[in-house]
């Protein structure tokens, strides 16, 4: 037992210093703090680029001398001014509305320096921060350079985002190919389906208003007219409908004269109408686009020229029919003639689908978001023309752009009544690109890819400004705010985002579909988005 004793002891003190050890390290673990989530380094990353973005320039900053010039009219206002060379954003858009005596009613501005004042198509830098961190800093220009500002008024009205989904509504007998809102407000809606019908909708109570039957296949597309009085179907059978909302009949039977399906609509502008007599222009598979007269429901002229199917038409403010084809070109039409005044010729592969940079006043005619509707019909042109007008000026001269989207990844930016070879060739897509858009102020395009992607790009020198990644499948369509400061995309992935055009940020994720998203819209009233695919419901959804 003895000589046992001093193993005993050496295993007692073994085991002592054992849960010693063993309760220190216990002690010391309990002392230590977990790993960061990744959501915890995301946001301090945030915090601290935000902090980043507040650091002002130094205190000596000499002064600049600055010309600040209108966008629409190109006049110069208030002479030579020399001001602080760390002036912000937010400091030019004060003095702007105080030179220009709208202190009391204040108009928001955003500022553009023109690398060439003689050149008014010359480069531009956007000043988002102070005109030190944007101009000087980078050394685009000196303090010793005259700086030439372009003001440009913003929406005067701010958009709220949509965050939730107020109604899946139920009908449709197959995939919702189409959806738009009417131009009057965003209580009424229509959607075009592969059950061979259209459906209004009252956005509002969220329930169908009318079922539109006729067509003896899909309904490819829908148009609303400008001003809400007229809607026109276009469908797999070869035909086209006129509509009444009103009563949901159709105006007589359907308008044919196209040798196969349908594959766009646009109705004439509201400022170029003549006796009150609206008409429409729909491009075909048959490699044609014609004009009809909507109440009399007839062809007047046949526009041929393209060699392949037409994909996309648009009807200009100026006049003129703007289409896109599978033979690689843009052919611009004179409508009363039906001659063809220009092709333009850069694409690789066949184009997709074409926007004009008015696309949106076009749209909606007469009404804009102060909801005053003028009540004579001359009055109703006149305020179409002006919107127009407005719409389409740049530093005094009317130009309207045409971007088209292509199947060979690149887009092309176009200034077609200067020049048939484009301004800019946009290429960073990895696959085609399916579906382009201009924001309502004429400032931004977006465009929407197979590649997963939602791209932004300038649209007044076609520079890339931001890629908005976020969808893991093709993404189909995407549609502005009519404040131009929030998009919305469609895709694949049975999912929409909400995008913050300015921060190039996701802003809300909206799930809700069960299958792939093929049609969206934003009401031109900015209230509502209204969306639809293959689950073959509806979806509304608000603030």
């Amino acid at each position: 037992m003895c000589a046992l004793a001093p193993h005993y002891a050496r295993s007692f003190f073994f085991s002592i210093v054992s849960i010693c050890t063993y309760s220190f390290c216990i002690a010391k673990m309990s002392t230590l703090l977990p790993p960061k989530s990744k959501r915890v380094k995301r946001e301090q990353l945030q915090r601290s680029k935000e902090q980043q973005s507040l650091d002002l320039p130094l205190e000596d900053v000499p002064n600049v001398v600055v010309h600040l010039r209108a966008s629409d009219t190109g006049n110069q206002l208030g002479g030579e001014l020399h001001i602080p060379g760390n002036t912000s954003a937010q400091q030019l858009d004060q003095l702007v509305n105080k030179l220009l005596g709208s202190e009391d009613d204040r108009v928001p501005y955003t500022f553009t320096l023109l690398n060439d004042p003689a050149n008014i198509s010359s480069a531009i830098v956007d000043i988002t921060t102070n005109i030190w961190s944007a101009i000087l800093q980078p050394g685009i220009k000196t303090a010793e350079d005259v700086l030439t500002l372009i003001y440009t008024p913003q929406a005067v009205f701010r958009v709220r985002a949509v965050t939730r989904c107020t109604a899946a509504i139920t009908g449709h007998g197959d995939s919702i190919l189409a959806t738009q809102f009417s131009p009057a407000s965003s209580s009424r809606m229509v959607s075009a389906s592969g059950d061979g019908t259209a459906r209004i909708w009252d956005c509002n109570t969220e329930t169908p208003i009318h079922t539109l039957k006729g067509h003896k296949s899909w309904v490819l597309c829908v148009s609303w007219s400008p001003d809400g009085n007229l809607i026109a179907t276009g469908g797999m059978d070869n035909s086209v409908y006129v509509w009444d909302p009103k009563t949901g009949k159709s105006l007589g039977d359907a308008m044919k004269g196209h040798t196969k399906w349908i594959t766009g609509l646009c109705w004439e502008p509201f400022h170029l109408q003549k006796n009150q007599a609206p008409r429409l222009a729909s491009s075909s598979k048959d490699m044609t686009i014609r004009i009809w007269n909507a109440l009399l429901r007839r062809v007047e002229v046949t526009l041929s020229g393209h060699s392949a199917a037409v994909t996309c038409v648009k009807w200009g403010g100026s006049g003129r029919v703007f289409s896109a084809s599978q033979d690689k070109t843009i052919k611009i039409w004179d409508p009363e003639s039906g001659k063809i005044l220009t092709t333009l010729t850069s694409h690789a592969h066949w184009i997709n689908h074409l926007a004009l940079s008015t696309d949106f006043v076009l749209r909606t005619g007469y009404y804009d978001h102060t909801g005053e509707v003028p009540v004579s019909e001359e009055n109703k042109r006149t305020k179409s023309k002006s919107r127009y007008e407005k719409a389409a000026t740049v530093a005094g001269e009317i130009q309207e752009r045409l971007v088209t989207a292509s199947e060979d990844n690149t887009m092309y930016l176009w200034e077609p009544h200067k020049n048939s070879k484009p301004i800019a060739r946009m290429m960073g897509h990895q696959k085609g690109v399916n579906h382009v858009s201009f924001s309502p102020d004429g400032r931004l395009i977006a465009s929407a890819s197979f590649d997963n992607s939602v791209r932004l790009w300038n649209s007044r020198d076609g520079k890339f400004i931001a890629t908005l990644r976020g969808h893991v499948a093709p993404v189909y369509q995407c549609a502005f705010s009519a404040d131009s400061r929030l998009l919305v995309s469609s895709s694949k992935d049975s999912t929409l985002k909400i995008w913050d055009v300015r921060t190039g940020k996701l802003h809300t994720d909206l799930p809700g579909h069960q299958d792939e998203v093929f049609a969206v819209d934003w009401s031109p009233d900015g209230q509502k988005v209204a969306s639809g695919g293959k689950d073959k419901s509806v979806r509304i959804w608000k603030h």
